[in-house]
C-alpha cells in the first residue's frame, strides 16, 4: 500500500554538533525506517486475511469488504488527532503508543478467532489501524525532517522501499500461516448442524492466533526498544511564507488540489481492491485454477511489482515531469485491467499481477502535483490527501457489492474507472490555474 505521507512540517534536527550527531542520525534513521516495513506487513496481511474470513463465515464478497473498510477507515477518523497527540508528546512517543496501540489490535484477534466472531474480527482490525495511523503520522515526517531538506525525498523514498519490501514479503508469510489449510466448500459448511459448524469456524479461524500473536511481540518489542533509544530531537520552526502567496485564500480554492484529494481518493481505493480480490480472482477456475496458498505466493508478485516499480520510477522522476509520468502508468494500468477482464487463463492472471508496476509511481506523482503552488497552505493540503486514503476503505466494498451481482472477472470495471480518472488529473485535473499559480504571480509581481 502506498505510504501516506503527512503533514511534513519545516523541521531540521536539534542536536549539539558533537561528533557522534552523524551516528545518531543514521542510528534514528534506521531505527525509524524499520516502522516502514512493519505497518507494510501488517497492512498487506489484509489481503489474505479476506478469503481466509470469507471461508470461516462464508460471507459474500461484499461481506468480507468490511475488513478493508474497517482498516482504512481509521485513516480517516484518527489522522487528525494523531497530529494532535504529535503535539502533546512528541514524535517519539507518538511512534511508541502507535505500536503499543497496534499490538493491542493484533492481540485481540486472539479472542476473535475463539469466539470465532467477525464482528470482533472488524474491531481488532480498527484497533490495529488506529495505531498504525498514529505511527505513520509521526514517522514520515520525522524521516523528512531527519536531516537536510534537499534530501527528504531521497529519505522518504528509502523509507518507501522498505515498506513495499513488507508488502512484498506480507503474502508469502501470510499464506503459509493462515492459508495452509484447504477449507471446505461454503455449502458443505452449511449443512453443517450448529453445533459441528462452530467447531469447525473454531478450528479455522484458529490459524490466525499463532502470526498475529507473534506480530503483537514484535510490536512490544520495538515499543521497547523505541522507548530506550535516544531519538534526536525535532525543533520546529515557522514556515517562511511565499511573496506572492495571499494569507487569506482557502484550500477548497485549489482546482488542482480538490480534484487530486479525488484521485488519491481512486488510486488508493484501485490499488487496495486489486490485492484484496487478488487471491479470490486467481483461484476462480477460468483465470488460474489456483489452491488459496498458491494463489496468496502470487499476490508477492504483485505487491513485489510496486517495490520493483518505485525504484525503477526514482530514476524516470528525474528525467520526466510527473504529469505525463502519471498519464502514462495510468494508461498501461487501464489496459492492463482491461486485458484481464476480457481474457482467460494466464493471460488474465499476469496482466492483472503486472497492474502493480503502474501503481508503484502514481502516489507521488499525484501528491506533488496536487501539493503544487500552495504555498503556507502545504500543511493543510497534505492533510487532505491523506484524508482520502479512506477510498482503501470504499472502493473494495464497492466492488464486492459488484462482484456479488455480476461476477468477480467483471467487478475489476471498477478499479478500471478509478485508473481512468486518474489518467484525466495528469491530463488536465492537475493544471493549476494561472490566478493561483507562483510563475503567474511572478511574472505580473
Amino acid at each position: 500500500m502506498a505510504i501516506a505521507t503527512a503533514n511534513v512540517p519545516a523541521q531540521v534536527l536539534s542536536d549539539s554538533g558533537g561528533p557522534d550527531s552523524g551516528v545518531s542520525m543514521k542510528s534514528a534513521l534506521a531505527m525509524v525506517t524499520t516502522l516502514f516495513f512493519l505497518w507494510g506487513f501488517i497492512t498487506c496481511l489484509n489481503d489474505i486475511l479476506i478469503p481466509h474470513l470469507k471461508s470461516v463465515f462464508t460471507l459474500n464478497y461484499a461481506e468480507v469488504m468490511l475488513v478493508q473498510t474497517f482498516f482504512f477507515s481509521a485513516y480517516f477518523v484518527f489522522a487528525l488527532p494523531s497530529g494532535k497527540v504529535i503535539s502533546l508528546i512528541g514524535y517519539k512517543w507518538t511512534m511508541v503508543g502507535g505500536l503499543i496501540v497496534m499490538a493491542a489490535g493484533a492481540l485481540l484477534f486472539i479472542p476473535a478467532a475463539m469466539a470465532p466472531s467477525f464482528p470482533l474480527f472488524l474491531v481488532a482490525l480498527s484497533v490495529l489501524a488506529a495505531g498504525m495511523t498514529l505511527l505513520q503520522v509521526s514517522a514520515n515526517p520525522y524521516v523528512a525532517a531527519l536531516g537536510p531538506a534537499r534530501t527528504a525525498a531521497s529519505r522518504l523514498s528509502m523509507a518507501g522501499a522498505f515498506n513495499s519490501l513488507g508488502t512484498t514479503v506480507a503474502p508469502y508469510v501470510g499464506g503459509l500461516f493462515i492459508l495452509g489449510a484447504v477449507p471446505l466448500a461454503p455449502e458443505v459448511v452449511q449443512r453443517f448442524a450448529p453445533a459441528a459448524r462452530h467447531a469447525y469456524q473454531v478450528s479455522q479461524a484458529s490459524v490466525v492466533k499463532l502470526p498475529y500473536f507473534g506480530i503483537a511481540m514484535i510490536l512490544l518489542a520495538f515499543a521497547v526498544a523505541m522507548a530506550r533509544f535516544k531519538l534526536p530531537e525535532l525543533a520546529t520552526h515557522n514556515l517562511t511564507a511565499h511573496p506572492e502567496f495571499q494569507a487569506d485564500r482557502s484550500i477548497w480554492e485549489y482546482r488542482h488540489l480538490i480534484l487530486g484529494t479525488v484521485a488519491i481518493f481512486v488510486y488508493v481505493g484501485a490499488e487496495v481492491a486489486v490485492g484484496s480480490f487478488m487471491v479470490s480472482y486467481l483461484t476462480q477456475p477460468e483465470i488460474g485454477n489456483l489452491s488459496l496458498k498458491a494463489a496468496a505466493g502470487f499476490v508477492t508478485f504483485y505487491w513485489g511489482g510496486i517495490m520493483v516499480g518505485r525504484v525503477i520510477g526514482a530514476g524516470l522522476m528525474q528525467k520526466m515531469r510527473a504529469d505525463r509520468m502519471l498519464v502514462m502508468a495510468s494508461i498501461i494500468a487501464l489496459l492492463l485491467v482491461g486485458t484481464s477482464m476480457l481474457s482467460f487463463g494466464y493471460l488474465a492472471m499476469w496482466s492483472l499481477i503486472l497492474v502493480g508496476l503502474c501503481n508503484s509511481i502514481m502516489w507521488p506523482n499525484i501528491f506533488v502535483l496536487a501539493l503544487t503552488d500552495l504555498g503556507p497552505l502545504t500543511n493543510k493540503g497534505s492533510s487532505l490527501l491523506v484524508a482520502a486514503v479512506i477510498g482503501g476503505a470504499l472502493v473494495p466494498l464497492a466492488q464486492g457489492v459488484l462482484a456479488d451481482r455480476i461476477g468477480i472477472h467483471h467487478a475489476f470495471l471498477l478499479p478500471l474507472l478509478c485508473y481512468l480518472y486518474v489518467g484525466y488529473y495528469g491530463l488536465s485535473g492537475s493544471k493549476v490555474p494561472r490566478h493561483l499559480s507562483s510563475a503567474e504571480h511572478a511574472a505580473t509581481a
